[in-house]
């Protein structure tokens, strides 16, 4: 078996071994005043410590405006099925909202990349909470990353402009 096979038989019982390839460091310490999304974070800037040895892949992606990151809520509450979302007084299944509080605690955002310096990535538009652990980085490609859409559920009407989080989905530890 390759190292890949070997992975597959390791994980047969439905779990993941997945490691930070970093940390995403933020002025955000606490999830109350934490803008909700990335397009309404009015510019904070952020830093992404990368771990030693992936220099390399950080190859050619200064020519990018646009990364996709994807990370873990680390500070978040307990998963919830049913959520109240920021943008809306009314319950929802989680997998029909944003919130933090999921089954595999995943986030992802869109941050603006302002400069690569190493291992260190500078950033903008940062909307997670400081020491989130960075599971990948990807880059926007508005052929790839965009789609027209004709429906989107409850969030119609909505904006997260001037929306912030309050501590409803952040975990007692944090608190």
């Amino acid at each position: 078996m390759n190292s890949i096979q070997n992975q597959n038989a390791a994980t047969s019982d439905d779990s993941l071994r997945v490691s930070p390839i970093g940390y995403i460091r933020t002025p955000f310490v606490r999830a109350k005043g934490t803008p909700i999304q990335s397009t309404s974070s009015a510019g904070a800037e952020g830093i992404i410590e990368l771990k030693p040895g992936l220099e390399p892949a950080t190859r050619d992606l200064e020519h990018f405006e646009r990364l996709w990151l994807l990370y873990l809520f680390h500070c978040a509450s307990e998963p919830q099925l049913i959520v109240r979302p920021y943008l809306d007084p009314v319950e929802h299944g989680v997998f029909a909202t944003r919130s933090p509080a999921r089954p595999n605690r995943i986030g992802m955002s869109a941050v603006r990349l302002l400069r690569v310096e190493g291992l260190r990535l500078h950033v903008a538009d940062v909307d997670m909470l400081d020491g989130s652990p960075l599971l990948d980085i990807k880059p926007y490609v508005p052929a790839f990353d965009y789609f027209t859409v004709s429906r989107i559920g409850w969030y119609a009407g909505k904006s997260p402009e001037g929306v912030v989080a309050d501590s409803r989905f952040e975990s007692d530890n944090n608190r």
